[in-house]
Formats: C-alpha cells, sequence, structure tokens
C-alpha cells in the first residue's frame, strides 16, 4: 500500500517538532530520553544561579540546574530543581550547597552528602540548602568594615583640616613666618659662631695640647699621691687617733668631774672667790703704788727714816719721849 505524499509530510513535521521539543529541552538541561534523579531545594535568594549551572559533589559535576522557579507558598521563595546524572547514593540529611565557581565565574550548586544512618535519598526528595560565602561576599565582608572606617577617618581628617585653617589665620602664619625667620638667623648666628670657635681651637691648638699635657701630669701625679696613701698605714694612724681621741676624753671627763688642778680650779668655787678677791686686791695695790708711789719706794740721802703707814693708807706719827 503505497503512502500518501500527505502522510510523508505530516510524519516529517511530526518527527520535526519531536526533534525541535526535544532539543528544546536539552539545551535547558533536561534530557527526555534519560531516566536522571530530580531533587529539590529552596533559597530565598540565587545570587545569580542560571538554569544548566552545574551542580557537583566533592568538585565532580553530576548534574545540572533544570530549573528555577518562585514558590507562592514559601513567600516567593526560589524554588530550584536539581537534575543528577550520576546514580551515586546519599542520604537525605545531605546539603545542597550554594557557590560560586570562581572571582569572575558564575553560580553552581554543591551537593555535600551525608553518610548516616538516614534514609536513601530518592528522586524528587527536597534537600536542605546552604549558601556559602563567596569571595565578593568576603571582600564585601571585609571592605565594607574598612570602608566605614576609612570614612570616619577622612571625616575626621577633614575635621582637623578645618580646625588647622582656624587656627592657622594671617596673624599666626605672620607670627609663625617671623618664627623661622628668626631660627634662621639663630642658626646663621650659631654657624658663624662655630666658625669663630673652630678658629679659635685652631690658633690655640699648642696652648691647649700643651695644657692637656700638664692635666696629664696632674692626674699622674694625683695617682701617685694616691698609691701613697693606700700603700701607707692609714689603720695604725687611725688607730692612734682614736686612742689620742679616748685619752682626751678622760682628760675632759676628769676635768668635768673636777679632779687634778684644772678640775679644781674650774669646779672648786672658794678657790674662785680667792682668786677673784686677790685679784681685786692686787688691781688696788697697784692703783695705790700709782697714786703714791712714796709710801712703797724711799729714797733719802740724809738718812732720814721713812715714814710709816696703816693698812688704811694712813701715816703713823712717831711719838717723842
Amino acid at each position: 500500500m503505497a503512502i500518501s505524499r500527505e502522510v510523508k509530510t505530516a510524519g516529517l513535521v511530526l518527527i520535526g517538532l519531536a526533534l525541535i521539543i526535544f532539543l528544546f529541552n536539552y539545551l535547558k538541561g533536561e534530557n527526555l530520553l534519560d531516566s536522571s534523579r530530580k531533587f529539590y531545594t529552596v533559597f530565598e535568594n540565587v545570587e545569580g544561579l542560571a538554569t544548566s549551572a552545574p551542580v557537583t559533589i566533592n568538585g565532580l559535576t553530576v548534574g545540572r540546574v533544570q530549573k528555577i522557579t518562585l514558590d507562592q507558598e514559601k513567600n516567593g521563595q526560589l524554588m530550584v530543581m536539581l537534575l543528577l546524572d550520576n546514580d551515586f547514593e546519599f542520604s537525605k540529611n545531605s546539603t545542597a550547597e550554594l557557590y560560586e565557581t570562581g572571582l569572575i565565574g558564575g553560580k553552581a550548586i554543591a551537593i555535600v552528602p551525608a553518610f548516616d544512618d538516614a534514609e536513601i535519598a530518592r528522586s524528587g526528595d527536597m534537600l536542605d540548602s546552604e549558601v556559602k560565602a563567596g569571595l565578593s561576599e568576603l571582600l564585601n565582608q571585609k571592605l565594607t568594615p574598612l570602608q566605614e572606617k576609612m570614612e570616619i577617618m577622612m571625616v575626621s581628617a577633614d575635621s582637623v583640616l578645618t580646625n588647622i585653617n582656624d587656627v592657622f589665620d594671617e596673624k599666626t602664619k605672620t607670627n609663625l613666618q617671623n618664627s623661622i625667620a628668626q631660627l634662621s638667623a639663630t642658626i646663621s648666628s650659631f654657624k658663624n659662631t662655630s666658625q669663630s670657635l673652630n678658629g679659635l681651637i685652631t690658633d690655640n691648638q699648642e696652648k691647649l695640647d700643651n695644657t692637656l699635657t700638664n692635666v696629664d701630669q696632674i692626674s699622674s701625679n694625683l695617682l701617685k699621691i694616691t698609691d701613697s696613701i693606700a700603700s701607707a698605714n692609714l689603720a695604725q694612724t687611725i688607730k692612734n687617733l682614736e686612742s689620742t681621741i679616748g685619752n682626751f676624753d678622760q682628760v675632759l671627763a676628769s676635768i668635768e668631774n673636777g679632779e687634778g688642778s684644772i678640775g679644781k680650779l674650774l669646779k672648786d668655787e672658794g678657790l674662785y672667790n680667792n682668786l677673784e678677791g686677790a685679784s681685786k686686791q692686787l688691781e688696788q695695790l697697784l692703783q695705790d703704788m700709782k697714786l703714791n708711789p712714796k709710801r712703797y719706794v724711799h729714797f733719802s740721802l740724809f738718812g732720814k727714816r721713812p715714814k710709816q703707814y696703816d693698812a688704811e693708807g694712813n701715816e703713823i706719827k712717831e711719838q717723842k719721849d
């Protein structure tokens, strides 16, 4: 039975449509001829994850992202369907982790398998989700505090510059310029003084050398004197000095106790009074000798008897027979 042209045309159209559907689904990551396992996970934000993104286990690509849809029942969270071509088994406690494939690459999902006593994950199961901080996120975490500190520092620097501008007004600038000019003049004067001092030292180099030589000789003589003092029997000398001081203390103690002539002289009041009276009488005698020398010195060429005087200085007249 001959097949009509219309049937052949319809068959070709159907085959073409099937091929187009197959290619379209294959480009989306779904192979209609393959019995792959499907798993689901939910993210609040996929952060650039696209369909056909790789799904890996321990770095090995085992599948791809099949579909990303908004879940109305979970407040707009994103439902991600994972299509795994590998028959590697893991438990339901495994985690689907969203991570960056590189600094300039896109996103991918890694299944972190759990090998515990839980039930083996089957096609259509829901996996827990996690988001692994990528390099850009880590940079943001590090740079954000740094940016805040830099902003604070810039504000502080601006305030400091403003305060400096307020402090350095025209008068202050003028004073500062004058101070710098005076400092320059002082440095110049110090330079001239240094040059003069250098000239003075150069002109008197010989005298300075002689002075230093004399100082060296004096130091040598002092060293010899020190050696002589050190070699002397200072211990015996100090011992003799201590003995002398001890004897002197004994003498002073004897005098203080009224022993000996000096002690009696200092401590005996009667002796002191006698000496004071004798001194007074001697003074009166000398005064009388000065006023009446004839009472004590008699000189006569004719042998005349001298006059007699009593204790009070009155003349004693002789009685005639």
